[in-house]
């Protein structure tokens, strides 16, 4: 095991969640850091917007791990790589590639190509994962079920979860799981659980309801871009911009 991922794996505490504002090039992770965070985690959609990609692995996974690794030289704190579905790559690949940039864990979607992978499928690509990382790599699985329309999201993303975890998986994150649906996700989850903190899901609800890790997912990203549109737009407005 590494000590950067046996570090971010101790820093899930159910309770008292790892707070994750994502980040997406070398600048962001030095300033996330600064602020005194103890590990750091990049968001796909944010990295692909800054490659001039779309999310859904539309970028080509050569550049998003390029990306993912300048993040990682400028960090010294452990660091959590989005990685998609996977790019297609191999188990043993995608391990190589992650290891090989300094990446402490990863998130591993169960999304390809629009569609929700059969959970016995994605948990045989999770095992293999997880036998070729060892316990070098923190799997974040993440469930798609709230987001891709699937019937009883909640029923859903419990099972998958379950099954994620038997084959290996640290954690998992049902993406944008509502506030009121958390609850049941950590009661019916035997692992730790991600959520997202989104307006209407304060962190002080998410913790006492036990989540162990929260993220932001490309909210750091976005608001940043408003704040350079605002910047710019008084600027051509030959306004003070500063005011």
């Amino acid at each position: 095991m590494t000590e950067n991922a046996r570090r971010l794996r101790e820093l899930h505490r159910p309770g008292d969640p790892l707070l994750l504002p994502n980040v997406w090039d070398a600048a962001s992770a030095r300033t996330v850091q600064e602020a005194g965070f103890p590990a750091l985690a990049t968001a796909s959609a944010a990295v692909s917007a800054m490659l001039g990609y779309p999310d859904g692995e539309g970028a080509p996974a050569e550049e998003m791990f390029a990306a993912a690794g300048r993040v990682i030289r400028a960090a010294s704190v452990p660091v959590t790589v989005d990685a998609e579905a996977g790019y297609g790559l191999q188990p043993a690949e995608l391990v190589e590639r992650l290891l090989g940039i300094g990446a402490a864990g990863c998130n591993l979607e169960d999304t390809y190509a629009g569609e929700l992978a059969e959970p016995e499928a994605q948990a045989e690509f999770l095992a293999a994962v997880r036998e070729a990382a060892g316990d070098a790599l923190v799997i974040n699985a993440r469930v798609d079920t709230f987001i891709n329309g699937a019937p009883d999201p909640l029923d859903a993303a419990i099972a998958r979860g379950r099954r994620y975890l038997e084959a290996g998986a640290d954690c998992v994150y049902p993406i944008t799981a509502p506030l009121d649906a958390v609850p049941a996700l950590v009661k019916g989850l035997p692992g730790p659980v991600n959520a997202n903190a989104f307006p209407g899901s304060p962190l002080a609800d998410l913790a006492a309801a036990g989540v162990a890790r929260v993220s932001y997912g490309p909210v750091p990203h976005r608001r940043t871009l408003e704040t350079l549109k605002e910047f710019a737009t008084r600027v051509l407005a030959r306004e003070d911009p500063y005011a």
